[in-house]
């Protein structure tokens, strides 16, 4: 056992770390308006004025696990008409393809623990152009690539600053702050380098008059004091000044009204850009800086030295021995968990997959029922608010760290991409896996009808049910850990909560009791004609095989692990046998449906389709081909001969199915048929039809992308489908990038490109059918090409496409990074890698959120594997 895998035995190792967000602004709960406009409620530029309500941001942020008190950097490039102290972006309305950061900044290294991180940021020494992506993303229309910062050509002389940020634990509360500035230009360069440190405010709300204080022991010496932890003392080398003000709303400046505070949360960027007389002369407050004003020569760079301790005489004497030590530990630590250890550019991608993920924590808090009513010491909320959005969900009460999609564009937790993450996360650190999706099911989450709460914007929202699967993968993977010996304590106590989420599903998705289920869009935004969350106008109402195959899947994930705990509960058995039978009437519905069986299966075509139900109990098959008809191959699973062997009660149900009711057990792959190596199948779909749809997904001209498996078939390139309903028409077309739609904002498209999370689960599934069929069932892989693959060496080559996303082709550029010469070719840029929310189905090329470290983090699996 290595020296950070014996620290992850200990919580306390993991009391401080990353978990300040990139972007407290536009956010759901800092949005106090009547209207529900979160995004101009408050704006970046009144973020360095505004003291946030539910949690703090900034660049390369830390804080304790309850952030009370936050430490981040701060820059001025002497240009800029406001210091650099949170990430800029564009908000939803203001880019053509909806919110994106508008940053350069990589997320390298992280242990578990982080008992040691780096993160890198580019910073340019010419005046930000803050403006110029403004108008240039409004100029644009949804038909154009989103103007980025690379785009203006601020790089392209070099003349920029890299800043790195390193953290190295000694201890838990004793942490080392290395900033290294590099001047990349060809001529020196000067800049303000402002280590922060700042309280949360939490005195300002009503409730509690407790206020802490930083105050200067010394020239070089903050002293912290708060409540919670006692006192803390920030230590600093060499001639930073220090400067003092309050976390506190400057109401004068955002609504011209005077608060009677004198130093406000903006008072240190107005003393460094106008010189004003806005920073405490008692050198005190609940918000501090240290300005190391610096001069940096061409090609050179300035280290700065810090440290966060309990120790108020601290010296720096052993500073380098602690960060090499815990940088020695860290590699170390990655050694044991690569698998490609002779491969290093499959190691450096797999190496920040992992820091991307663990940078992405983030302190979550919110209490619904205190948002809605607001607090005593703030104005009275407007009326209106009393029926705001998440206002059936007053349960919600979170003060947690949470693994987020991406703490910019998506600063809030997503149910189904957290249980993505989980499976990633699982490789380096199980305990805070397995937490994670325990966390979603505590009762204040999960709502008391057993709903689990989708994301920020609208927690009623469905997404897929795949949290069981997470569930199963993490357990299977502990158990193999752990030499056979699996957790069947947080198997069941999961297991009982996603019942009741299976119930809630069934109850209030399925609106005609006849098994077939109208999720909604399911997450996957725009992949649909029109919006699937609508209620349609004439009372038509869309039955979704993405939906039904999602739910198909869910009960066979609870099947799966009901068999598990039959093996020491012979209870479990009945529940095993009841998500049997619910996935039989399931798979009976998706190919019989009405008076006409007509289904959602196409006996024409060879692939499933969302069917259009008219009140008079009509139906027309939506043919758009999309992985929403891909979905069915998710609903598989394996079991050994004593799974069923051992379940008497499940043994039985089986044969009454088969004796009884051959008609529903001829519609499902054989399950009383043992393969040569023991293994029963339990699949939606009977060989045939497995292979039709393999056709489709795998011919190079409908969903096979050199880079993995397309949202949408190129077919529809070509072809786009229409259909029109009250006089209105509708269309969908393949769009390879960013999305032509102004559906959910334009922000996320599912009309063609290739998402990682789907890629991992149609891997999954075929290695699964493989492991029933063996190596004598072969297919051919691309259609048409005459080759011919068994089922793991198709999902081996989708790994291979998939991977080759990030991997150096052979010109040494990385598809992933797109035609952006200086990112593919520059040293320093062309080995920082982003993990993008989503990939151009031709190209490759990143597009959405560019810190997507979540479910893109699935590719430190892919490489794994």
């Amino acid at each position: 056992m290595n020296a950070e895998q014996s620290r992850l035995k200990d919580i306390s190792w993991k009391k401080w770390g990353p978990y300040v967000s990139d972007r407290q602004w536009g956010t759901v709960r800092e949005d106090y308006s009547a209207n529900g406009d979160a995004w101009n409620y408050i704006t970046h530029d009144m973020a360095r004025s505004k003291a946030f309500r539910w949690g703090e941001e900034g660049i390369a942020g830390i804080c304790d696990r309850q952030q009370n008190i936050c430490f981040a950097i701060a820059l001025w490039n002497k240009k800029d008409p406001i210091i650099k102290e949170r990430y800029f972006g564009l908000s939803n309305p203001e880019g053509n393809h909806g919110e994106d950061v508008k940053e350069l900044y990589y997320y390298l290294d992280s242990t578990p623990t982080h008992s040691y991180m780096k993160t890198l940021y580019k910073y340019p020494q010419q005046s930000f152009p803050y403006e110029q992506l403004l108008t240039e993303n409004k100029r644009r229309t949804r038909n154009d690539p989103e103007f980025e910062l690379i785009d203006t050509g601020i790089f392209d002389k070099d003349a920029y600053f890299d800043v790195f940020t390193e953290y190295a634990k000694n201890a838990q509360d004793d942490i080392l702050i290395k900033i290294t500035v590099h001047n990349r230009a060809n001529e020196d360069a000067s800049l303000n380098i402002m280590p922060t440190l700042w309280f949360r405010n939490t005195w300002s709300w009503g409730y509690d008059d407790y206020k802490p204080y930083l105050a200067a022991k010394s020239n070089t010496v903050i002293e912290a004091n708060h409540k919670e932890f006692g006192q803390l003392w920030l230590h600093t080398e060499g001639n930073g000044a220090l400067l003092f003000c309050d976390n506190e709303t400057n109401s004068q400046r955002l609504y011209n009204y005077n608060n009677g505070l004198s130093y406000h949360k903006d008072g240190i960027n107005d003393h460094i850009i106008h010189g004003a007389n806005t920073i405490n002369p008692n050198n005190n407050g609940t918000k501090a800086a240290v300005n190391y004003d610096v001069s940096i020569a061409a090609k050179q760079s300035v280290i700065i030295r810090l440290r966060l301790s309990p120790d108020a005489n601290y010296s720096f004497e052993d500073f380098d021995q602690i960060f090499n030590t815990r940088i020695t530990e860290a590699d170390q630590f990655y050694k044991d968990v690569y698998t490609n250890k002779d491969d290093a550019d499959r190691s450096l991608i797999q190496r920040q997959a992992f820091a991307g993920m663990l940078w992405n924590k983030q302190f979550y808090y919110s209490d619904i029922r205190q948002w809605l009513n607001g607090d005593p010491a703030q104005p009275e909320p407007p009326v209106q608010r009393e029926n705001a959005r998440n206002s059936k969900w007053k349960h919600m009460n979170t003060k947690d760290v949470i693994s987020m999609p991406d703490k910019w564009e998506y600063p809030w937790f997503a149910a189904w991409d957290l249980a993505f993450h989980c499976l990633t996360l699982a490789n380096v650190d199980m305990h805070f896996a397995k937490n994670q999706l325990i966390l979603l099911t505590r009762d204040w989450y999960m709502h008391p009808n057993g709903q689990l709460p989708a994301y920020e914007w609208e927690f009623s929202d469905g997404n897929p049910p795949v949290h069981a699967m997470a569930v199963w993968k993490i357990y299977q993977k502990d158990k193999k850990n752990n030499n056979g010996k699996g957790d069947t304590y947080f198997l069941e106590r999961v297991f009982h909560k996603l019942m009741l989420n299976f119930t809630w599903w069934v109850n209030r998705k399925d609106a005609l009791g006849n098994n077939i289920f109208e999720g909604g869009f399911l997450g996957m935004d725009n992949i649909g004609v029109f919006d699937r969350n609508v209620q349609l106008p004439m009372g038509q109402h869309l039955e979704q095989a993405d939906g039904t195959s999602w739910m198909a899947m869910y009960s066979l994930n609870l099947l799966r692990i009901a068999t598990e705990l039959a093996e020491t509960d012979k209870a479990y058995a009945d529940i095993a046998s009841k998500f049997f039978e619910h996935f039989i009437y399931i798979v009976d519905a998706m190919s019989n449906l009405g008076e006409n069986k007509e289904g959602l299966w196409d006996d024409e075509d060879g692939f499933f389709y969302d069917q259009l139900r008219f009140p008079d109990n009509g139906s027309v098959k939506m043919r758009v081909r999309s992985i929403v008809g891909l979905i069915p191959l998710f609903a598989t699973e394996v079991l050994d001969e004593n799974d069923i062997v051992n379940s008497p009660v499940f043994t039985e149900r089986m044969r009454w199915f088969a004796e009884k009711r051959p008609d529903l057990a001829s519609l499902v792959s054989r399950w009383g048929e043992k393969s040569s190596t023991g293994k029963h199948l339990i699949s939606l779909l009977r060989g045939y039809r497995m292979k039709s749809l393999l056709k489709y997904m795998l011919d190079e001209n409908e969903f096979l992308s050199p880079y993995g498996i397309r949202s949408l078939s190129k077919y529809h390139e070509q072809h786009p489908y229409h259909i029109a309903l009250n006089g209105v028409e509708f269309g969908i077309a393949y769009k390879p990038a960013e999305s032509d739609s102004g559906l959910f904002g334009g922000n996320s498209n599912w009309r063609g490109p290739i998402w990682m999370p789907i890629n991992y689960l149609i891997i999954d599934s075929l290695q699964r059918f493989h492991e029933y069929y063996g190596d004598d069932f072969k297919i051919e892989c691309p259609t048409g090409s005459g080759n011919f693959m068994n089922l793991k060496q198709v999902a081996d080559e989708l790994y291979h496409r998939v991977s080759k996303l990030f991997l150096k082709d052979g010109n040494g550029n990385r598809p992933v990074t797109g035609s952006h010469h200086k990112l593919q070719t520059d040293p320093n840029f062309k080995d920082y890698i982003l993990f993008y929310e989503y990939f151009c189905g031709d190209s490759g090329r990143g597009a959405g959120a560019s810190h997507q470290t979540g479910w893109t983090g699935l590719i430190a699996n892919c490489l794994h594997m």
